[in-house]
């Protein structure tokens, strides 16, 4: 499964226009409207996590988390150690819930991140929380697509898109009520995504080239994000210790998802971060 970066992204945006083509020939954007006007209001991602992020800065929270449910990606295979009852992903989101998430993110890619649509749904259908659908959007179809399985804001990876195509897709958002984070990896991704109007912005640590991951690049890239803007740092999170280091660095945000994942109860290993965040804060 595991292919060289690049090529990776190559394929999985050959794969999602495949998707897309299928999808239209099955059911029109104009249906896909009328089912989102039987789901429930969008529930204020972008909100949630500014308001998170204000607690803890006023050190009345440890972390804004938004918590991943990712069953395996193209570089790890499978991440999550099933049991017997396979994969629930609302489960999983509920015990997210239940540690003190501010936010879940659930990965929706078939083919190279093992994830469905449906399993957002079965998310939302359980928690209160807001929902992130992270997948690889880059028509408007998929956006109206998001909002009728539920999703409650979208990610809009710069890598993949240019900024007129992001600036479309974030009016499209808009026009459904939901939030964006915008995500980058370097200065140039960064420059583009400061033409969108969506405060949150997300530094993803992986380079694309090598798959290695260094949280210098949230700390680096942050000096440079706009005022105003709130940043999440994404990938290579493992522990508190880098919890701890970034938000000396006033990140207060972040994404977090594999290192959760490994473990058979992903809400009680983000009981256990949050707890040890606790416990360094005070020593």
């Amino acid at each position: 499964m595991s292919l060289p970066p690049n090529h990776i992204l190559d394929r999985i945006m050959a794969r999602k226009r495949e998707e897309v083509a299928v999808a239209r020939r099955e059911r029109s954007a104009s249906s896909l409207l009328g089912q989102c006007t039987e789901v429930a209001p969008p529930r204020g991602f972008a909100r949630a996590i500014q308001e998170s992020v204000q607690r803890c800065r006023q050190q009345q929270a440890v972390a804004a988390i938004i918590a991943e449910v990712k069953r395996g990606s193209p570089s790890k295979g499978v991440i999550h150690p099933e049991g017997e009852e396979g994969f629930a992903p609302e489960v999983i989101a509920q015990g997210y819930a239940a540690q003190g998430a501010t936010c879940i993110s659930c990965l929706t890619d078939r083919d190279f991140f093992l994830g469905d649509g449906s399993y957002l749904q079965r998310i939302r259908e359980r928690i209160e929380l807001p929902v992130l659908r992270k997948d690889f959007l880059y028509d408007p179809y998929q956006v109206v697509q998001s909002r009728a399985l539920g999703a409650d804001a979208i990610l809009l990876i710069m890598a993949v898109l240019s900024t007129a195509q992001a600036q479309e897709l974030e009016a499209a958002a808009g026009e459904l009520a939901l939030d964006v984070l915008v995500e980058v990896h370097d200065e140039a991704e960064l420059e583009r995504a400061h033409e969108l109007r969506t405060p949150l912005l997300g530094i993803n640590n992986r380079d694309l080239k090598t798959f290695a991951t260094s949280l210098e690049t949230s700390i680096r890239l942050a000096k440079r994000v706009e005022q105003g803007r709130c940043v999440v740092s994404e990938s290579g999170i493992l522990d508190a210790q880098d919890l701890l280091y970034l938000q000396q660095q006033s990140i207060h945000a972040f994404l977090i998802g594999e290192a959760l994942m490994r473990d058979r109860q992903p809400g009680e290993a983000l009981g256990r971060l949050l707890a040890a965040c606790r416990a360094q804060q005070s020593a």
